[in-house]
């Protein structure tokens, strides 16, 4: 993996992530397949979104279908029919996400198996072994996520073991010789000297790209997008920087502003299965009554499949009906409205107009609070 930064309009950045003979441009946004697939689309479906480049989570394609069936295909790429690039997650965010069914030492992680209540020990060593046998293109460190409520003390013992971890990881992955991309996870919960003391530690292991972990758990907007901005200022120009699990629309382009290039998150696609969709003029809950009999498209400015094709009193009436084309339908159209966003800011950034963008997405969205 290559990255090069090609344009700045403050700090937001156009750049160029190179796998082999693909160009990703971004700041770009992850569509995410947790099992290695997008729930409810084909690849098919998927490519009719423009999505450039895809999520998958190393642990859970661990337990189910196992490494031992992905290999028969290869990797993950062939087993999913995807040919663009893959980044996995370790599994580190599990360690949140399951907290009530995990066990942290030294060594690893106990996980209860959701699957079969089996008691399962992860390791970073494991999690490197296993995003290389998926051969993913840009492989995650194992780490621990923690709430951003915990106290300074807790988010320190947290921080200390993430960046153990990392070094293990990075031990791992040369051991493998990997020629893939390896991030670092910046970790640090609310805390800018633990942010600091980790952006510090991490860049002596000259990772490939760097992550920032930990942020979106909770804690107010404000103290998001303050840290975000601190974080990317000690940060180095020529890496990609990653900011795991973040993705309403707001949050990405003020992201954008602080210097951030990657995204991923399960808004689109879930909000989708929940008859939430994102338009230029806000988000439209199509289960409404009052969409039964509107037989307007979802949204004018909208070139996706679903909006060149149906009506929001169809999709009304396939979300009532709790038809699965709905689930399909729907999130082709969020997906789309996503990468449109995502072309729409790398656009004003190579043209220098990225605060026009700004201000002309707060003002059709009728949000006010406008985060510098």
């Amino acid at each position: 993996m290559k990255f090069q930064v090609y344009k700045n309009d403050g700090y937001a950045r156009y750049g160029i992530l190179s796998f082999y003979n693909q160009n990703i441009e971004t700041p770009l946004f992850m569509s995410v397949g947790t099992y290695g697939a997008i729930r409810s689309l084909s690849i098919d479906d998927l490519l009719l979104t423009k999505t450039q480049m895809i999520l998958s989570n190393a642990l859970h394609l661990f337990l189910r279908p196992g490494i031992d069936i992905i290999k028969l295909h290869g990797d993950l790429h062939n087993f999913m029919n995807w040919h663009g690039p893959i980044l996995t997650d370790s599994g580190g965010f599990q360690i949140f996400s399951l907290s009530k069914f995990c066990s942290i030492i030294e060594k690893g992680v106990y996980f209860k198996n959701p699957i079969n209540g089996k008691v399962l020990f992860f390791t970073p060593e494991l999690s490197i072994d296993t995003q290389c046998y998926l051969n993913s293109d840009i492989v995650m460190v194992f780490d621990e996520c923690i709430n951003s409520f915990s106290s300074f003390r807790e988010v320190k013992k947290s921080t200390e073991m993430s960046l153990r971890w990392a070094l293990r990881s990075k031990y791992r992955f040369e051991f493998k010789k990997n020629k893939n991309a390896l991030f670092g996870i910046i970790q640090g919960g609310i805390y800018k000297s633990l942010r600091t003391f980790s952006i510090n530690e991490l860049l002596q292991l000259n990772f490939d790209g760097y992550a920032i972990g930990g942020l979106s758990v909770g804690e107010p907007k404000e103290i998001m997008y303050n840290l975000l901005k601190y974080i990317c200022c000690n940060l180095p120009l020529d890496k990609p920087r990653y900011l795991m699990g973040v993705g309403k629309p707001e949050d990405i382009i003020e992201a954008v502003r602080c210097g951030v290039d990657m995204f991923d998150c399960v808004i689109p696609t879930r909000h989708a299965r929940n008859g939430s969709l994102f338009t230029t003029f806000g988000v439209i809950n199509i289960r409404n009554k009052k969409y039964k009999t509107d037989i307007s498209v979802l949204d004018k400015t909208c070139k996706c499949y679903t909006c060149m094709n149906y009506t929001r009193s169809y999709l009304h009436h396939l979300f009532r009906c709790r038809e699965t084309l709905s689930y399909k339908l729907n999130s082709i159209h969020n997906l789309y409205y996503y990468q449109s966003l995502m072309c729409d800011i790398r656009n004003s950034i190579q043209n220098n107009t990225f605060d026009d963008f700004c201000y002309d997405f707060y003002k059709n969205i009728k949000i006010n609070k406008h985060f510098k």
